[in-house]
């Protein structure tokens, strides 16, 4: 995955393909945009009423003026909570519904890749892509780029409103505005930086923990507890040293950014208290109504600091997710030939195929099934057998030669209807956390409980499954492990069974199972490969 730091504080490139899918929601995007804008205008109202109030109403104790302005300010003060809260509203829905839609096409990309693909990626990182990195997006639209607009706007305004009262307070104000901004840029580029290593520990802990608790028996069948407990100590220890560097350039930036406020605010009395001594243009009102705007101004400039860095992280996020969008690694789909049903013809013609380039698995293996046989492949672990399987399926592509069943390359095939066609029963069998229907239908809707009750009695596993609690509704939880290799291995065969495929392939379904349901096995599997072209694959011929 990309580690690359651009030194950019704001990368055009990635930002405009984020946006890009807020197309879809023009009118939230538009409210939002308005509520922004209108939330800017209506807070700036309250420094002019308190002017008013102090100049011309606390002097004159004017008890009905002092009254009007001070229900003025609190309608205004409900109008600017009332936008604000359809403007925050409004962002965080937008934010929301886009990362879901950035979900569902990265799930449906990755739904597509090659095998090799998953073979050389971490499943924890893949996660962390799908799940944690698309969060971080919705905060770049909720809590960054609206935010920092509505900050940007409100110091405009703000700044627009203090030169218009009195010029040279204003610009006393703005003394420390170039030094804060030039703080805040450095600021910028430095936490970027900090927050892509922040995510790619965020990644490498994901795929550590991931695998270790899926393969948990293994760490503890081998003793392995106290190593892997010292090597996530020492991952979570990079993790922890990559939050703490930002931690300390936000330590450093705050106390800054309140330093330069305050100095402001100083300066601001002390001109001003001058000015009103010397008899000059300003007046008490004023002063009170810059102190307030100053505030305005500075505050939101620190936390633009805040919100750009969430912007960013927003950006990291969307550009580690891009790359995974713009990975080109699907099998071709170039055929147009819909397989309804297969006589069963399979030829191997001079094949070639490797794993690794330039090492060979199968060198220009040639063999031929004819329709309605069943061969047995048998060999060492490693020859190939179940590359063979793979290739059938079109999970790899052939380097050299052809594959045909029923006389056409299998590349003329729609991959979908190929697949359809052909049934794999493998040794090590992967049952969902669900049902025990449910794991044999594949969210097939066009297979009833009936069918499958009934294939279930033919093959002779309808006992066995009515035996556990709440029979086919009976939840085999995380991979199935409620049920033995042997009861999951049936559970697999009654899978393909029912599919009513083509081509049936065995793949050392019988290697890790008990002898009661080897003989079950034996006996459905003479059953379904009566009449249809059937692959075995075995160590034991």
């Amino acid at each position: 995955m990309s580690k690359k730091v651009t030194g950019k504080a704001f990368d055009a490139k990635i930002f405009k393909r984020l946006m890009s899918f807020a197309s879809d929601y023009r009118s939230e995007f538009l409210i939002g945009t308005i509520s922004a804008i209108l939330l800017s205008g209506v807070s700036v109202v309250k420094p002019i009423l308190l002017q008013e109030i102090v100049n011309n109403y606390f002097a004159n104790k004017d008890k009905e003026g002092l009254l009007y302005f001070s229900l003025l300010m609190i309608v205004f003060l409900l109008l600017e909570v009332l936008m604000q809260f359809i403007f925050i509203y409004k962002v965080n829905w937008l934010g929301q519904h886009i990362i879901k839609d950035i979900r569902v096409q990265l799930q449906k990309h990755m739904l597509h890749f090659k095998m090799a693909y998953f073979d050389n990626s971490s499943v924890g990182k893949l996660v962390t892509r799908l799940v944690s990195d698309t969060e971080t997006i919705a905060q770049f639209f909720g809590q960054g780029l609206f935010m920092i607009v509505s900050d940007l706007l409100k110091m405009f305004v703000v700044a627009l409103v203090m030169l218009w009262m009195n010029w040279k307070l204003a610009l006393i104000a703005f003394i420390v505005l170039p030094i804060l901004i030039y703080a805040t840029k450095l600021f910028q580029i430095a936490i970027k930086s900090a927050f892509q290593e922040v995510r790619a520990q965020v990644a490498n802990l994901n795929g550590f923990v991931q695998e270790r608790v899926t393969g948990m028996n293994i760490v503890q069948l081998f003793n392995r507890e106290k190593i892997e407990y010292q090597n996530f100590v020492k991952i979570n220890e990079k993790h922890k040293k990559a939050h703490i560097k930002t931690v300390w350039y936000y330590s450093i930036f705050f106390p800054i950014a309140e330093i330069l406020s305050s100095i402001a605010v100083g300066l601001l009395v002390w001109y001003g208290g001058l000015d009103i001594v010397n008899n000059g243009a300003t007046n008490a009102g004023q002063i009170i109504a810059f102190i307030m705007m100053s505030q305005m101004l500075f505050r939101p400039l620190r936390q633009i600091a805040d919100k750009f860095n969430t912007l960013q992280m927003g950006m990291v996020a969307g550009d580690r997710v891009f790359e995974v969008l713009d990975t080109q690694s699907q099998i071709d789909k170039t055929g147009k030939v819909e397989a309804t049903h297969f006589n069963g013809d399979i030829s191997f013609k001079k094949v070639h195929f490797s794993y690794v380039k330039g090492e060979e698995v199968l060198k220009g293996i040639s063999f031929q099934v004819k329709a309605g046989e069943t061969v047995a492949i048998v060999g060492a672990t490693g020859a190939g057998k179940s590359t063979i399987i793979n290739l059938v399926n079109r999970f790899y592509e052939i380097d050299k030669g052809e594959i045909c069943i029923d006389n056409h390359n299998i590349n003329q095939y729609t991959l979908r209807s190929l697949r359809n066609e052909i049934a794999v029963v493998l040794q090590d069998v992967f049952l969902f956390s669900d049902t025990i229907f449910k794991n044999i239908i594949l969210s097939d809707t066009s297979i009833t409980l009936d069918e499958v009750k009934k294939a279930a009695k033919e093959i002779g596993i309808h006992k066995f499954i009515m035996s556990l609690p709440d029979d086919y509704n009976y939840n085999v939880k995380e991979r199935g492990a409620m049920l033995s290799s042997g009861q999951r291995q049936l559970i697999a065969f009654l899978r393909a069974y029912v599919s009513k495929p083509s081509v049936l392939i065995l793949d050392e379904a019988t290697s890790s199972i008990d002898s009661y349901s080897e003989k079950l096995i034996q006996k459905a599997t003479d059953k379904i490969t009566k009449h249809q072209t059937s692959i075995i694959i075995a160590h034991r011929l």
